[in-house]
């Protein structure tokens, strides 16, 4: 049955109006509570004479600091339940024992914080509410005065209602006195929602570090798997088509060196072929050491960065002191900023020696390279700097160059490690 547009818009101020209303009932409830949970001090047995003072002002508290959470959780289900307002749960506090737990509790700024919600708040609100359902059952009582009159006596009825006059006053007053009821009611459980989320849950400071926590987390395991996939692709690689081609340049080979009465331009083809395969595997080989090398993975960084020394076209002093091997993705950042630092130290540097150490201190990874060249090098000129500074970043690595002109050139990696 459709309701008339004239009817819908009378009744509009009262949409949400009535779980308002018991939303501001369930919270009188859990206040009553809390003031009971503060009168615990006081009961036979409480507070001994020579701190009677004292403890009058700070055991009330010290109380209610500790119900706080289960007050807390309390409240969350009826914001939950009633208004569908998830509050989150503040920071929990470390502690090997309870007592220790519960000393730090009572040191944290969410305790209090929730002390003032369940001790100044809350209650405020609690009685705001149950003014307001007072209000309500009054403007109720006001608004039928027509259906419940007639129960009077005549005498009663005619000497204070008349026959209509005073009940249409009454009646008028009680309609509007429910809609203004249903407005505070949905004011206030407004208010207390917003109270509830500063005060109940975490801080914007907390929130923020949870977030960037979450954030860091999300992009750790980012980065793990695009590390598992380039070692995925390495070993493809390196167990397929590298194989493949290495059986193809020898059997080329064998051709070359076995079938002699050949005419010579197809001697030419297989000698031609022959180098190419032999250029691909090099190339395939250096494609598979830039992925992910596999000694590197064997047998960690002190090999891996070995290779890359002795392959160098100048000579590199290498210095690798790790109590421990780190994880796998920091090896692999390091790795790849010896490689890059020692391509461009080739390429640009016009150097004749370089220096590349490796030391751990603590939850620190430190990755120095450096060389004797000309200098000037510019993270941001291009020269793979930039990308070095984005992989180092992406394990809230740092990374520093320091490159005067006339050199030398000294870039400087700090990657954070579990001890």
């Amino acid at each position: 049955m459709r309701i008339p547009l004239v009817l819908q818009t009378l009744l509009k101020p009262f949409d949400g109006a009535g779980r308002a209303a018991a939303f501001l009932a369930a919270g009188a409830l859990v206040q009553v509570c809390a003031l009971l949970v503060v009168a615990v001090p006081w009961l036979p047995g409480g507070p001994t004479e020579i701190f009677a003072v004292l403890a009058a002002v700070l055991a009330p508290l010290a109380v209610l600091a500790l119900a706080s959470p289960v007050l807390t959780v309390i409240q969350g289900a009826r914001f939950r339940g009633r208004l569908g307002v998830d509050i989150p749960r503040p920071v929990g506090v470390e502690g090997a024992t309870r007592a220790e737990r519960a000393k730090r509790w009572l040191r944290s700024p969410a305790a209090w914080r929730q002390v003032q919600y369940h001790l100044f708040t809350g209650p405020l609100i609690a009685l705001g509410g149950t003014l307001t359902l007072l209000g309500w059952a009054a403007a109720a009582a006001a608004a039928t005065v027509y259906v419940w009159m007639w129960a009077l006596p005549v005498e009663v009825r005619v000497e204070h209602f008349g026959i209509t006059t005073q009940a249409a006053y009454v009646t008028a007053a009680g309609i509007a006195g429910l809609y203004g009821a249903a407005w505070l009611s949905r004011a206030l459980a407004r208010l207390d929602t917003r109270a509830a989320l500063t005060r109940l849950g975490p801080s914007r400071e907390e929130l923020l570090r949870i977030r960037v926590a979450e954030v860091t987390e999300s992009r750790a395991g980012v980065v793990d798997a695009a590390d598992a996939e380039r070692r995925r692709i390495e070993r493809d690689l390196h167990d397929g088509a590298q194989q493949r081609l290495v059986s193809l340049a020898v059997n080329l080979g064998l051709a070359k060196a076995t079938m002699k009465d050949l005419p010579e331009d197809a001697r030419k083809v297989i000698e031609e072929a022959h180098r190419e395969a032999k250029e691909a595997i090099t190339e395939l080989s250096d494609l598979v050491r830039g992925l992910h090398p596999a000694v590197l993975e064997d047998r960690g960084l002190d090999a891996a960065l070995s290779g890359i020394a002795e392959r160098a076209p100048l000579p590199v002093h290498l210095h690798v002191d790790l109590a421990s091997r780190p994880a796998p993705t920091i090896e692999a950042v390091a790795y790849f900023v010896v490689s890059e630092a020692l391509a461009n130290v080739v390429k640009h540097a016009q150097a004749s020696r370089a220096d590349v150490t490796v030391e751990r201190f603590g939850g620190i990874l430190l990755v120095v390279v450096s060389d004797d060249g000309v200098g000037g090098a510019d993270s941001s000129g291009g020269t793979g700097l930039a990308g070095l500074a984005k992989r180092v970043a992406s394990v809230d690595g740092t990374f520093s160059i320091s490159s005067p002109t006339g050199g030398p050139t000294v870039v400087t990696v700090e990657l954070p490690c579990a001890p």
